[in-house]
């Protein structure tokens, strides 16, 4: 019998510690960015598309403001309450000592420089599909702007939330790279889908989402309830969208819908970014928009 103890014993404390690497913390490879030279043009081109002013500005910003990344919005949701953090240039109160690596080890892997885990709040599960020429790209141009001394709030989210070891599991479970829409698609469509799923990751509002926060990839695009519990993200399948690909460029620049409506709510600062961004990427996730397949179910009985 006391054999037996031990055996278990020794069976759990090895069950454990496989546990605890396979839910540790990733990092890049040195060699990944090895011989990338960032591209300062496409770097500002990564910033607009990726829409890092529309979370990590301060809550009352415009204009100019908008590229002095201090932080502070506030985004609820049922897991807690997340706080974007400062993000300029400042090597204290930012990440100006940041090196591209810590940036690819942010964007692809959710890991911080210190190793900690980063809450899926920032959305890279979207971000790791970027190249490496594009996190290069952005971190130089990102090291080009402001540095602003504010410091960071903490997020306030409670336990067991606030465990950040448990989101090595909840990585293992949706951390998954790799393109959602394939088949036979245009160059075109490839263009948009890179703009959509990556960069633009538009499905971390247009999707829902399961119990443990991960996206339900089935339903793809197909809408969700607003996260801060106010009514709801339209779908971008073609179902629910029946916009032509010049009504949706048109909308991605000036906001207008082919109603001549205009656009409202966060989608004003989305407009702020995609109008940044050329005729030809407008159109290009126009296309990938209308080779994204509608769901086999409807969406309001997720």
């Amino acid at each position: 019998m006391r054999r037996l103890f031990i055996f278990a014993a020794v069976i759990a404390v090895l069950v454990g510690l496989v546990g605890l690497v396979l839910i540790r913390p990733k990092r890049v490879d040195q060699t990944l960015l090895d011989g990338v030279t960032p591209d300062h043009e496409r770097g500002e081109v990564v910033f607009y598309a990726a829409g890092c002013a529309s979370c990590h500005s301060a809550p009352s910003a415009a204009g100019e403001e908008l590229l002095e990344l201090a932080g502070g919005r506030r985004f609820e949701t049922e897991f807690g309450t997340f706080i974007a953090p400062n993000i300029s240039s400042d090597p204290v109160a930012g990440i100006g000592s940041w090196s591209a690596l810590d940036l690819a080890n942010a964007l692809f892997h959710g890991t911080g420089p210190e190793g900690q885990h980063y809450f899926p709040a920032f959305p890279y599960t979207s971000y790791s599909n970027m190249t490496a020429e594009d996190v290069a790209s952005l971190h130089a141009f990102l090291a080009t702007l402001p540095a602003v001394a504010t410091e960071s709030f903490p997020h306030e989210v409670g336990f067991p939330f606030n465990i950040r070891r448990g989101l090595g599991g909840w990585k293992l479970l949706y951390l998954e790279p790799g393109w959602v829409v394939e088949g036979d698609l245009t160059d075109q469509q490839i263009q948009g889908r890179y703009l959509v799923e990556a960069l633009g990751h538009c499905a971390e509002c247009h999707t829902p989402r399961n119990g443990l926060g991960g996206l339900k990839r089935d339903l793809w695009l197909a809408g969700a309830p607003n996260p801060g519990g106010k009514g709801r993200i339209p779908g971008l399948t073609a179902d629910q969208l029946d916009w032509s690909e010049a009504d949706i460029a048109e909308y991605l620049k000036s906001g207008f819908t082919p109603d001549y409506d205009s656009a409202g709510g966060e989608m004003v600062e989305v407009i702020e970014n995609t109008s940044r961004l050329s005729d030809n990427e407008r159109f290009a996730i126009a296309a990938y928009l209308k080779a994204v397949p509608v769901p086999p179910i409807e969406p309001s009985s997720e």
